[in-house]
């Protein structure tokens, strides 16, 4: 058994690790060796994410996890947005050391917020954004309902150390979600809003501020 510190990264629904590769690469630069899993159907066009039932995405990062823990022994682990929630799974049933929840999609953006951004993407002309939308099928969208549904009350029975990000201007996932979290998790947790950042947090203007926090958090269990 090595002491190698090693960590697990989940990216988001329709997304893929580009979303949290980022992160993935300071930590690397700090010691971690560092995985990043494509989810089942993330790896082609999305038109055909709707052939996957929402437990093949559980049972690939339960996969991922396994592997990973049998090399390392105990592990750190991330999870962004839909990740989130099956970073929860796994940390309720592997050898986890310490969790990052970052942006976990919990309760979904209101209304007015949901407009405001797409008034920004029409007028910065963010082209990928409106072609995923547009791409995602619906029967997809369903199966991430689902595994929102069965997933959610995990939160409820975490007891390893979590670290408890949100972006403050997330267009996708509402704020209110990461105190949601932070009421229910059993074990220590600490919580931090970042003023600046959207949904996509490891893209966003406070994302070294975020790599730093989450860095320190595993190397010492505190924030700096």
């Amino acid at each position: 058994m090595t002491a190698t510190r090693a960590c697990l990264l989940l990216h988001g629904f329709t997304g893929g690790p580009y979303e949290v590769e980022p992160l993935a690469d300071h930590l690397t630069t700090h010691g971690w060796t560092c995985a990043l899993p494509t989810l089942p159907g993330h790896d082609k066009p999305l038109r055909e994410l709707h052939r996957i039932p929402f437990g093949d995405w559980i049972r690939a990062a339960e996969a991922a996890v396994d592997a990973l823990t049998r090399m390392y022994g105990a592990v750190d682990l991330v999870g962004f947005s839909m990740g989130g929630l099956i970073a929860a799974h796994l940390a309720n049933r592997y050898p986890i050391r310490r969790l990052a929840l970052l942006n976990a999609a919990v309760h979904y953006v209101s209304p007015v917020r949901f407009v405001r951004n797409a008034l920004r993407v029409l007028r910065e002309g963010d082209r990928r954004k409106l072609r995923l939308k547009k791409e995602t099928p619906v029967g997809a969208v369903i199966e991430f309902a689902k595994l929102v549904r069965t997933l959610k009350p995990e939160f409820g029975r975490l007891a390893v150390p979590t670290f408890i990000a949100q972006g403050e201007q997330d267009e996708v996932v509402h704020p209110r979600s990461a105190f949601y979290i932070a009421r229910r998790v059993k074990g220590w947790k600490t919580l931090a809003v970042y003023p600046h950042s959207r949904h996509l947090i490891c893209l966003e203007p406070d994302a070294p501020m975020l790599f730093r926090h989450v860095e320190r958090f595993f190397a010492e269990g505190r924030m700096p």
